[in-house]
């Protein structure tokens, strides 16, 4: 081990329970990385210093008092969204009509993560209302790719991404209505899990209607990920959504040591929105393909699952859920354009046109569940494109040329927020400018922990933790 952040999240919680690791010494380290690189990247919106190296000193005695029940990741650092309320930390929702906007409660993830020993170090940086699938705002611009800073590092959780490809924490908290974890999992070269519908609470704060959000883990490894996400699962009082929960004794972490087994594995690479994925993810798709089927699964063509209606109900619930925030006029001048693009388009539709697009999205959902119900997993490329250059989603013309782009970009990803079935994106190509894309596998419903484990054995099969960015 050469430095601190080479470690990862799971080791640096054994090493502090050891008591070979001082947790103010781990988050000392990564708090100088991040003064060092996070603006560079555009990785935060707000960092909490001193609070965390007092957080970082409270873990340190607790870790001394050498009990058996210490929290699974006490001392480990991380990072919140920015969309996700934190008590007494700003929290912009990357918009400057909240910059500077300061919550009295806490998001539960949130109180969950903490509990479970982990320290934030801030907020990361996410587009206005976790609108784009790419991220840059008004706030503090936008979230640059590690691996190649003239590219964005995706969205909306792409400051998420950004921090711990670029080893400024081990893993982040994210959150993804539309493949908001994913893309930015894909870009930046790490593991990207959106958890199902369910699995993770919004509350008390954020709304669950219509269901497509859900806060999920971005990490450099599958058992990261997954003991990320056993510190955050988990149902609330209140809740809309419960996902079916894991058996007794059971955890996530657990299922990224299990074999697999042999699973039949379906595969297209044809969107619903009818664009036409680049050379560079559909041979990313292929390899992967070819991997699978070298570990003995069946890896079987299918046809696409999803009818193209679901597309145009997805724009109609994206549209009027972007009037969740109520402004003035002049409020109204202070946001991006294309926030303002899908509001004026939410405007258009009404009561009768959403009530129609849920219907209408719900059902298509239940057909494309139905549809694929004989196979384990799905297979599908992550993103449409390539990363892509910060200009290319310039919000400087007409908001349909801007919107067209991100269609092309992310065609894959939001049909598996409608039907609220699990999916993960992983790191297991590179093209040969060194820019990684990533590969969709999808779950049965409420299935993350079979997931998992064709994940870890994908893993194990193609390691990727050893790829490092420069600014590593």
């Amino acid at each position: 081990m050469a430095y601190l952040h080479d470690l990862t999240a799971l080791e640096q919680a054994a090493a502090i329970r050891d008591g070979e690791l001082s947790p103010v010494e781990l988050i000392i380290h990564y708090l100088e990385r991040i003064h060092s690189l996070g603006s560079d990247l555009g990785a935060f919106v707000t960092t909490t210093f001193d609070l965390a190296v007092a957080k970082a000193k409270d873990a340190a005695d607790l870790a001394r008092s050498g009990g058996d029940d210490l929290p699974p990741l006490l001392g480990v650092p991380t990072a919140i969204k920015d969309l996700t309320v934190t008590a007494g930390t700003r929290t912009t929702f990357g918009s400057r009509l909240y910059a500077d906007n300061v919550p009295d409660i806490d998001a539960n993830s949130v109180v969950l993560l903490r509990e479970a020993g982990t320290i934030s170090l801030g907020k990361t940086n996410t587009p206005e209302f976790g609108t784009c699938c790419y991220t840059d705002n008004d706030v503090v611009g936008p979230a640059r790719s590690p691996w190649d800073t003239s590219r964005n590092a995706g969205g909306s959780s792409g400051g998420a991404a950004a921090a711990v490809a670029a080893g400024l924490v081990p893993f982040a908290h994210g959150s993804d209505g539309g493949g908001s974890v994913r893309i930015p999992a894909s870009v930046c070269g790490l593991v990207g899990l959106k958890p199902s519908r369910g699995r993770v609470s919004v509350g008390p704060a954020d709304s669950e209607s219509p269901g497509l959000s859900i806060q999920g883990p971005l990490a450099r490894t599958v058992r990261d990920a997954a003991a990320m996400l056993d510190a955050m699962a988990g149902p609330m009082p209140g809740d809309a959504y419960w996902a079916q929960p894991m058996p007794a004794g059971e955890t996530f972490l657990g299922y990224a040591d299990r074999e697999p087994g042999r699973l039949r594995i379906g595969r297209y690479a044809m969107p619903a929105n009818g664009t036409v994925p680049a050379p560079e993810c559909v041979t990313a798709w292929e390899d992967v393909s070819a991997l699978l089927a070298s570990l003995g699964h069946d890896v079987e063509d299918i046809d696409l699952p999803f009818a193209p209606a679901i597309i145009d109900c997805f724009n109609t619930v994206w549209g009027v859920k972007a009037l969740d925030t109520v402004t003035d006029e002049a409020g109204e001048q202070l946001l991006r354009p294309i926030t303002r693009a899908w509001r004026a388009y939410g405007r258009t539709k009404s009561g009768a046109d959403y009530a129609s697009a849920m219907k209408t999205m719900q059902v298509e959902a239940r057909k494309s569940v139905l549809a694929t119900a004989a196979y384990d997993v799905i297979l599908t490329p992550t993103l449409g494109l390539p990363p892509q250059p910060l200009e290319f989603f310039t919000e400087n013309c007409e908001p349909l040329d801007n919107l067209r782009r991100q269609g092309a970009f992310t065609p894959f990803t939001g049909v598996y927020n409608m039907t609220g079935q699990p999916a993960i994106s992983l790191p297991l190509h590179w093209t040969a400018e060194g820019v990684p894309v990533g590969v969709s596998l999808v779950g049965r419903p409420a299935g993350e922990g079979p997931l998992i484990s064709i994940s870890a054995q994908l893993e194990q099969a193609r390691p990727w933790a050893h790829r490092k960015p420069s600014c590593w």
